[in-house]
């Protein structure tokens, strides 16, 4: 099995598979360090933990899915990708809301 199978969290694993079917990344490394903000053995640190990634990575990740999901919009050649940028950032943004309900309603 490709190590990217091992991630638990299904939305990043999309967004790392994408970005690399279209050449905007190489690895893992290179996706920690440009689309999470992070160091660049975050997705290996996760995926050894067996942990999901935190709400802060899913909101960095959903906004600059957004934002360039929105320019490529604009551009007829590259429209369908913005449109599944997009898809992407708004699974990211559901991802943080189940986490902020199963936090709350853990403690209520």
């Amino acid at each position: 099995k490709q190590k990217e199978e091992y991630l638990n969290n299904k939305t990043l694993k999309d967004v790392y598979t994408l970005l690399k079917d279209i050449g905007a990344i190489s690895n893992e490394s290179e996706f920690s360090k440009e689309w999470l903000g992070k160091s660049e053995c975050y997705m290996r640190l996760i995926r050894h933990k067996r942990t999901q990634p935190s709400d802060g990575v899913m909101a960095v990740v959903a906004s600059k899915l957004n934002h360039y999901g929105n320019k490529m919009k604009q551009s007829t050649e590259h429209k369908r990708l913005g449109e599944r940028f997009i898809q992407l950032s708004n699974s990211c943004h559901q991802s943080i809301k189940e986490n902020a309900f199963a936090k709350w309603k853990k403690i209520a």
